[in-house]
């Protein structure tokens, strides 16, 4: 991995504005447990958009706004470097300019989660930590695991029982002790809570601030891909929202450099499961921020979140980049799985096929023009529900 020199400068919270040095590992924030934010010196950046595309590997090309200072502490398999795959004939059939699939579904794991993971549990080696714990409706508890194995550290998962089998099996394979919870993940968050006390440190969503640092290489390598300029759109399937508040930061990131072509934001989607839809019905509502979902009911389990707890961030960034809320029904997404498998040969997960789904229905509004460049985040492969999906075969 070639050298880098990072611009780290340590945390700022999101709600009460604190900021703490880099040598902070107690998350959320402890002042107000609020989320935190990875903050760099922008002006001390000493390389070019340039040195990011000759260098290759993993996402950790990006070294120099990621959080970890030493590039020894880096626990990392090569993930991100995903293709943008196009998608012409689905792209013709719904009517916009160029449809792109940014197919995570090619990372160690097979799904996104592993940026956020390599990030954080590379801080965590960083800092000698001897056990990490995560709450997880699955893959992130599987990605965990992985991590955590790579660096000898110890990780705990705690699961809903819903998760799929072969998740359960591969967080237990790569030797993480599995908690299976009754309920879905706000029962696993709980007993999560609980084990933390006893000095678990966190690399769950919502808590430690690498994992949407992390997944805010994406946006990276969208633009280069695209020659340094933003699509107009990017369509997310959103539980935490976590991956959209990394997609938007790395814009905003691009956008301090001026390494972009073009300083327009893409316009930021939220597609979600109409049996789940917490943070799509406050946008409808023109709410701040999203009221928890009683009873979700999902077959996209992986994003069937009834109270995601950056509602609020993710709302406002969605209403800033000019973009949308729409929900899906489960048939939706299992057809739209199955035209793109079909059409352009991308294998989505069944929580990747909502945003997929929900993107066709907002071409089918007429909400994208023949001359938009529209960016799906296939955030895990077909190989991660593959059950499911045999239900669109059917």
């Amino acid at each position: 991995m070639e050298p880098f020199v990072s611009v780290f400068d340590g945390y700022r919270c999101f709600s009460c504005k604190s900021e703490f040095d880099p040598t902070l590992t107690s998350y959320p924030c402890p002042s107000c447990g609020g989320i935190l934010d990875p903050k760099y010196r922008y002006d001390d950046v000493a390389v070019d958009r340039s040195d990011w595309n000759r260098r290759c590997g993993s996402m950790w090309q990006f070294g120099e706004l990621l959080g970890v200072e030493n590039s020894a502490d880096i626990v990392s398999a090569g993930e991100g470097g995903t293709p943008l795959v196009n998608c012409p004939r689905l792209a013709n059939r719904i009517g916009v300019g160029r449809l792109f699939l940014k197919d995570e579904g090619q990372n160690p794991t097979n799904t996104f989660k592993d940026r956020g993971q390599s990030a954080a549990i590379s801080v965590a080696n960083a800092h000698d930590v001897g056990a990490v714990g995560i709450p997880s409706a699955g893959n992130d508890g599987q990605s965990a695991s992985f991590y955590s194995a790579r660096a000898g550290i110890d990780c705990e998962v705690f699961m809903s029982d819903q998760a799929d089998q072969l998740k359960k099996d591969l967080v237990k394979l790569h030797g993480a002790t599995l908690h299976l919870l009754e309920g879905d993940i706000s029962e696993a968050s709980a007993a999560f809570e609980e084990a933390k006390e006893q000095g678990l440190h966190s690399v769950s969503t919502y808590q430690t601030p690498h994992k949407h640092d992390g997944m805010k290489t994406m946006t990276f390598e969208i633009a280069s891909a695209l020659d340094w300029t933003m699509p107009d759109h990017v369509v997310y399937p959103t539980g935490s929202g976590t991956g959209l508040l990394g997609l938007w930061k790395g814009y905003r990131e691009l956008d301090e450099l001026g390494w972009l072509e073009d300083s327009s934001p893409p316009a930021m989607t939220v597609s979600q499961s109409d049996g789940a839809a917490p943070i799509v019905r406050a946008l409808e509502a023109g709410a701040d921020e999203h009221t928890p979902w009683s009873n979700p009911e999902s077959i996209a389990k992986g994003i069937e979140i009834p109270n995601p707890k950056s509602s609020a961030l993710v709302i406002e960034r969605v209403r800033r980049s000019g973009g949308y809320g729409v929900a899906v029904p489960d048939e939706a997404a299992l057809d739209a799985a199955l035209e793109v498998a079909r059409t352009d040969g991308v294998e989505m997960s069944i929580e990747s096929a909502v945003a997929l789904a929900g993107t066709i229905a907002l071409a089918e509004d007429g909400e994208f023009t023949e001359d938009d460049d529209v960016v799906v985040i296939n955030t895990g492969g077909g190989c991660k529900t593959p059950r499911k999906l045999a239900a669109a075969l059917d």
